[in-house]
């Protein structure tokens, strides 16, 4: 398989995985695709293994349920996918802007790395980059 391919191939299970989850609001349709070792990891250096993700996704799904998510890109690189969204809670709620970074690994989502910004803090967080 060319790394085109694979590439393509890697970014259609990301996509189908999470497009599984929001169909159906059920973490049962999104654990299939990923692998048994699977970690998830946070900016705040915390990890989950498999069964603690899906639980906290199944956990927050309740509360999240009608959130709508905006995917902007979706990129793929050999077997890592990134994707930028922008997701909106029902009834105005918060929006926030997301990337996602997940790591395949034989036709499995093996590693997630996620970094959440709410979008009424982007501004504020600008000021890191301006000159003191």
């Amino acid at each position: 398989m060319t790394t085109r391919n694979t590439t393509h191939d890697n970014k259609s299970i990301v996509r189908q995985a999470l497009t599984a989850l929001l169909a159906t609001g059920d973490v049962d349709a999104l654990a299939p695709s990923l692998s048994d070792g699977f970690l998830h990891h946070r900016p705040d250096a915390t990890s989950r293994t498999k069964p603690e993700w899906l639980a906290a996704v199944g956990a927050a799904l309740v509360p999240l349920a009608g959130m709508q998510v905006e995917i902007q890109h979706l990129l793929a690189d050999g077997d890592h996918v990134m994707m930028r969204s922008r997701r909106r809670l029902p009834d105005a709620g918060p929006e926030v802007a997301v990337i996602d970074i997940w790591r395949l690994d034989d036709g499995l989502i093996a590693e997630a790395w996620e970094i959440i910004e709410p979008v009424s803090r982007v501004a504020a967080n600008w000021t890191w980059w301006e000159t003191r």
